[in-house]
């Protein structure tokens, strides 16, 4: 999968749009808008950091994977695990800690696995999360094993504000703080330098070792990078929650972030916000029509996505906004 290069100078590129800020006016707007639906918006946002997460190693440096759920599942299994044990519960050290459990597992799979490519490196990132969701199922004193962990109590945020499953109001507001300081970190990140050397990586791998790029090392720091981002989302979602079961390192979790990221557009960064917005809200509500075939829908909307789209759904608004632009300039 490619995305065309950029035509504009890393500076433009870099500036801040106009737009840029409404999706977090948006997600305050949801706060007040809809105090009943909060625990809903908590999950949508933890969503959309585990597939920006995903974006910046399948969308800007183009490592083909279908296990990232594998390090959504390790952050999440850390911060329950501390928890349920009494070992650690204060919330932004547990995230921190599931940062670097995240990012070592990244580095060490990463190390290992990025000597491939294509199918091959798709299948191993694979295995590798069964792999880890076996050995959750196997490890039954530490993890619970098929049961989980349904007691994740989490110390009041700042010592000050409480996390109230009834009444998500701290959950919402703190994973949109994390999520927002994320982006801030990642944005930067992607159009950096750095991140510029992991779009010609992409784009053109052979070239990038002719001009004497340190291709893997890159590919591996990105990976690593990408991995504890999805730690610190699996980690917010074990304390939003207040449970950990095997559904964080399963098949359908890394399928589903996918495909928020396909239907959003990969390389995009806001791809990961309309792509996970659109999935959730949708199987939200066709799950209320159609309990036994919500999925139909969902299915369909890919397939029109993926057939008629150059890159997802911010690629629509590309296409149109090109054609608008276009008879502007003609004569």
């Amino acid at each position: 999968m490619t995305v065309p290069l950029p035509t504009q100078s890393l500076t433009e590129r870099h500036r801040l749009r106009w737009w840029e800020p409404l999706p977090w006016i948006l997600a305050l707007g949801f706060f007040f808008a809809f105090p009943n639906h909060l625990g809903f918006g908590a999950e949508l946002l933890i969503m959309i950091l585990f597939a920006l997460s995903l974006d910046l190693a399948l969308g800007y440096a183009g490592i083909v994977t279908l296990g990232h759920a594998a390090f959504f599942g390790v952050g999440a299994y850390a911060v329950g695990m501390l928890a349920n044990h009494g070992i650690w519960n204060e919330p932004l050290s547990g995230l921190l800690i599931a940062a670097v459990v995240g990012a070592l597992c990244g580095l060490a799979s990463g190390y290992v696995l990025l000597r491939t490519t294509g199918l091959t490196l798709l299948m191993l990132t694979l295995c590798t999360m069964v792999l880890l969701e076996e050995a959750a199922n196997l490890g039954h004193d530490w993890t619970g094993g098929f049961d989980g962990l349904p007691n994740v109590t989490i110390q009041p945020l700042f010592g000050i504000f409480e996390f109230s499953p009834l009444y998500p109001t701290t959950q919402y507001l703190y994973v949109l703080g994390i999520l927002f300081l994320c982006f801030i970190f990642l944005r930067t990140l992607v159009y950096s330098p750095f991140g510029q050397s992991l779009t010609g990586i992409r784009e053109n791998t052979l070239r990038m070792y002719a001009v004497g790029a340190p291709v893997r090392k890159r590919l591996v720091l990105c990976y690593t990078i990408s991995a504890a981002i999805a730690a610190i989302a699996g980690g917010l979602w074990a304390q939003a929650n207040a449970y950990v079961n095997l559904s964080v390192l399963s098949l359908d979790r890394a399928a589903t972030v996918l495909i928020i990221l396909v239907l959003g557009g990969y390389g995009r960064l806001y791809g990961a916000f309309v792509g996970a917005v659109a999935y959730m809200v949708l199987s939200h509500y066709l799950a209320k029509i159609y309990p036994t075939a919500w999925q139909l829908g969902l299915g369909l909307m890919l397939m029109i996505i993926a057939l008629f789209a150059r890159n997802g759904i911010l690629g629509i608004f590309d296409t149109l906004l090109d054609r608008l632009r276009g008879k502007r300039v003609a004569p």
